[in-house]
């Protein structure tokens, strides 16, 4: 099979030829039709993650069919168009996992970090954490779902129930983020990198009532906020915007440092916390109820050898919506 290869941190990805994996006890193995490109990504083609197995074929937001079954696979069937998201393999005995938290799992391990990702023409992966894609999405429009739509998902839910509801960061999650906030008849604010007008306009269009620099104050303060880009110095900013009892939520794997701050921007029991992965349980809500709402995502395709070219934009901020990397043709 074909496949793009990171051999170390900060190299570009290559094409190579790999061997087809066969899928061992309780794995799938599946034919990738697409594959979403996500911020996370970028932390581990640029080191900032740095535990990765090498070398490593990464991405994992996963969409594909299933063309064979390892030993002890039950519920899957091969031919079923299924999803795979970051979160790849938990150990379903430690404390978290007993109590329906496996995202906190100290033996996780992650899809195109320590695991086989999806800029693949095929891939394995736990038969647990393959999650059936709804009728009607497109391989290319479910892809973001598997990432941007299940982690602004939960970072939404950890936000509470504000009605004012502030993104900081308007990329793939954040698109997704507002259609859900919309369908709760939530009011969205967006703030992005000072001069980012396309990103603004962006977030206009998809109905956010205000939209402008991360650095400026909101026109009224947030009921809560969620923070997308992995920038440190945005947390005193959010908690600035936010009221007393506000929520602030860090929704990134990684951010750059936190600089500090006074402790009146947390008092007033303001709140600051942050999102870990995903569990199984927000894989089922968000995929039921994205159809209903229903979420549309926007994409960029690029072909699997342009991958770092998709990369690329994602890191100059030159992508409206979602990147997605297209492996074999599209299915209905």
């Amino acid at each position: 099979m074909r496949a793009m290869v990171l051999e170390a941190p900060g190299r570009p990805l290559r094409l190579a030829e790999l061997a087809l994996p066969a899928p061992a006890r309780g794995q799938v193995r599946l034919r990738v039709h697409a594959c979403g490109v996500c911020r996370t990504d970028l932390h581990v083609v640029d080191g900032e993650l740095r535990e990765p197995v090498l070398p490593l074929v990464p991405g994992h937001q996963i969409v594909g069919r299933i063309e064979a079954l390892g030993e002890g696979v039950s519920g899957l069937s091969v031919g079923d168009r299924v999803g795979v998201p970051w979160l790849g393999w938990t150990c379903g005995d430690c404390a978290p996992c007993r109590a329906g938290s496996e995202n906190l799992c100290d033996a996780a391990r992650f899809t195109g970090y320590q695991l086989p990702g999806g800029f693949a023409e095929a891939t394995v992966a736990d038969a647990r954490y393959c999650f059936p894609i709804p009728a009607g999405y497109p391989d290319l429009q479910a892809a973001p779902l598997l990432c941007a739509g299940l982690i602004g998902y939960r970072a939404l839910r950890l936000a509470g129930e504000g009605r004012r509801l502030g993104l900081y960061g308007f990329g793939a999650a954040a698109h997704i983020v507002i259609q859900l906030a919309q369908h709760e008849g939530r009011e969205v604010l967006a703030f992005t990198r000072e001069g980012d007008l396309a990103s603004q306009r962006f977030a206009r269009a998809l109905g956010a009532s205000h939209a402008g620099s991360a650095s400026a104050a909101p026109p009224a303060p947030l009921d809560a906020a969620i923070i997308f880009a992995p920038v440190g110095a945005l947390v005193p900013a959010a908690l600035r915007a936010v009221r007393k009892g506000g929520v602030v939520v860090c929704a990134g794997i990684h951010m750059s440092e936190i600089p500090a701050f006074p402790y009146e921007l947390l008092w007033g029991e303001r709140v600051l916390r942050s999102v870990a992965n995903l569990t199984r349980r927000d894989g089922e809500e968000f995929l039921a109820l994205a159809p209903r709402v229903p979420v549309r995502t926007t994409v960029t395709p690029f072909p699997l050898e342009e991958a770092g070219r998709a990369l690329d934009a994602l890191r100059a901020g030159r992508l409206e919506g979602a990147a997605v990397i297209v492996v074999d043709p599209p299915a209905p």
